[in-house]
């Protein structure tokens, strides 16, 4: 008989892990609580390391607790960790799952998930999650991949995950790939196979700050050039395939003459463009001004991958080359 697999489950908080207080659900549940709530678990060949790592809402948590679970799963695989499993709120999945996936160097899974419903709710998601991605983090079929998302027996690679609904239990949608597999019948099976993305891992971290304008209806250049004077890099989420009103472009121009400005688009799915159009504010004449293309990279992505760029020290030719090959453009 073989020894059953390790798993290293870290609880961060979030619906998951809330239970009813004096003004609505708060996260108090440990680790140790969620997994007792997890039915089929026993029948799983895997051996269970846990730990409440933070219990805090999604949206209260930060790169700092990111840049340390990372350290505090290194160490789980030194000590014979087959795979992580992170739980946590389901505000910021689409982003930490990113940050995590750019800072893991591993061939072992990291399989982020969480809940829609919390635990005192009829149909409460977070029991069927959390298997899943426990089954996702010892499936040898997942090594190698980075950070993954599990939700709704679906299996999502963290760079192109989105969250597109509220409060659905399906809220989790990759629009540009789709997921890359499934959990069916116990089993995990995933078909499609993604290249590893560029992995940062410097000695030291600087502070950095990153903004990101979204461009709205009638917007010109003096919000825009305001935010840009307080961060040292910004994302622009601009109209359709990379626009922004002709007003705002002089003050786009000037940023990007002085620190990096990302352009993306604000839509939802589909990558930016290069050379279609060629009006002023059009994506061919902001990236002749210096603006650096996002590709496919949606504006929440390209500020996490902006922030750990420049939060590593990393300079502008190379962030113009790794925004190239990340954002799937070539």
């Amino acid at each position: 008989m073989t020894a059953p697999a390790r798993v290293a489950v870290f609880s961060l908080g979030g619906t998951i892990a809330m239970v009813p207080g004096a003004n609505g659900v708060v996260p108090t549940l440990t680790a140790k609580e969620l997994l007792a709530a997890v039915p089929g678990l026993d029948n799983i060949a895997v051996e269970l390391d846990v730990q409440t790592f933070r219990q805090l809402p999604g949206a209260s948590l930060s790169f700092a607790d990111l840049i340390e679970l990372t350290e505090a799963m290194k160490g789980a695989v030194l000590n014979g960790a087959a795979g992580v499993v992170v739980t946590q709120g389901t505000d910021t999945i689409e982003e930490t799952a990113y940050v995590l996936d750019l800072l893991w160097e591993d061939e072992a899974p990291v399989v982020v998930t969480g809940a829609m419903r919390n635990p005192s709710m009829a149909g409460a998601d977070g029991p069927a999650n959390l298997l899943g991605a426990i089954r996702t983090a010892t499936s040898l079929s997942a090594r190698d991949l980075g950070c993954l998302v599990v939700f709704n027996d679906q299996i999502h690679a963290a760079r192109w995950l989105r969250k597109t609904h509220t409060s659905s239990t399906a809220a989790f949608v990759s629009p540009n790939h789709g997921p890359i597999g499934h959990v069916v019948e116990g089993h995990v099976d995933v078909p499609l196979r993604m290249a590893r993305g560029p992995i940062l891992t410097p000695d030291t971290w600087r502070t950095v700050k990153v903004g990101l304008f979204t461009v709205a209806l009638g917007d010109g250049g003096e919000l825009v050039s305001t935010m840009g004077q307080e961060v040292d890099g910004l994302i622009v989420g601009a109209f359709g395939v990379g626009h922004v009103p002709a007003g705002m472009v002089p003050a786009l121009a000037k940023l990007a003459s002085v620190k990096p400005v990302v352009l993306a688009s604000r839509t939802g799915a589909g990558p930016v463009h290069e050379q279609t159009y060629g009006f002023e504010g059009s994506e061919s004449d902001l990236l002749a001004r210096g603006l650096i293309p996002a590709g496919y990279l949606d504006p929440l992505k390209a500020r996490i991958l902006l922030y750990l760029l420049l939060a590593s020290g990393v300079g502008t030719r190379s962030i113009r080359e790794t925004f190239a090959e990340v954002g799937g453009r070539g």
